[in-house]
């Protein structure tokens, strides 16, 4: 793999499409993984009843129910993506069809909370959807963005004893090489504190985590790697003989699989 940095292929559109059918198990491990974090800065927020929430690029449909259940009948929540295909509007809120850059914002200057978890750090053009969130709130809203920073810790397996750790941060190099040549900012989760006081917001915050081990980082990284397979073939970066032996040393459970830190950083829009 080359050491520079490839330039941008955004004609190949977001590496992990929810078109793809091993998006749903993605969002089922992501959800098993993070939603508890998430919750937690909702209530940290002051996230109750009566609030109007707008979820951006919701992927699947945890979070909007999760802010469905807080809200109650007296608030609203706006799910959006650009595919909105694993969402259910039956399930207590709004389902609409939107891309956060090209879109202008819905029902601007309206929202006590806008939220987006691992989106930013996909979209090319981060400035212009930041700015969309940030006219969606009222005076005094919120707006909480959670993204990965790749570069904060790249690796895979953080215990690197054998030839099976090894391999498997060969493959985690592999996707971020493809990553970036899509657009992806390996390093945009630590620029998201000063990202937001740049925005004009105030009352800024943030805090990290990853998760070591375990069955939802096994079974995340079963179907993401399977989700990029053909690219990863097409890109050279891998092949199917070294891909076969990764994922079977996932499903033996040999490996103490790890994710990029998550950066939840959070803003107020001055009243």
């Amino acid at each position: 793999m080359s050491s520079s940095q490839p330039a941008v292929d955004p004609g190949h559109g977001y590496l992990l499409d929810n078109a793809r059918v091993q998006a749903g198990e993605r969002f089922t491990w992501l959800a098993e993984l993070y939603d508890g974090v998430t919750r937690g800065h909702f209530d940290r927020l002051g996230v109750q009843a009566g609030w109007r929430c707008w979820e951006v690029g919701a992927g699947g449909p945890s979070i909007p129910q999760a802010l469905a259940a807080a809200v109650g009948p007296t608030g609203h929540v706006l799910a959006t993506d650009i595919n909105p295909a694993w969402l259910d509007p039956h399930a207590g809120y709004e389902v609409r069809r939107h891309d956060v850059v090209a879109d202008p914002p819905p029902q601007p200057g309206t929202f006590d909370l806008v939220h987006a978890r691992l989106v930013l750090v996909h979209v090319p053009d981060r400035a212009r959807a930041l700015a969309t969130m940030v006219a969606a709130l009222r005076p005094g809203g919120w707006l909480l963005v959670e993204d990965a920073d790749t570069e904060l810790q790249p690796l895979a397996c953080l215990d690197e004893v054998g030839p099976a750790q090894r391999r498997a941060n060969r493959m985690r190099r592999a996707v971020r090489e493809l990553m970036t040549r899509r657009g992806a900012d390996l390093r945009f989760g630590r620029t998201l504190p000063r990202t937001l006081r740049a925005a004009g917001l105030v009352d800024v915050g943030a805090s990290g985590c990853f998760p070591v081990g375990g069955v939802a980082c096994d079974r995340l990284e079963t179907a993401t790697v399977r989700m990029v397979r053909a690219e990863l073939l097409a890109a050279g970066l891998t092949d199917d003989v070294e891909i076969g032996l990764h994922l079977a040393a996932v499903d033996a459970g040999e490996l103490d699989l790890t994710l990029a830190p998550l950066i939840s950083a959070w803003g107020r829009r001055p009243s």
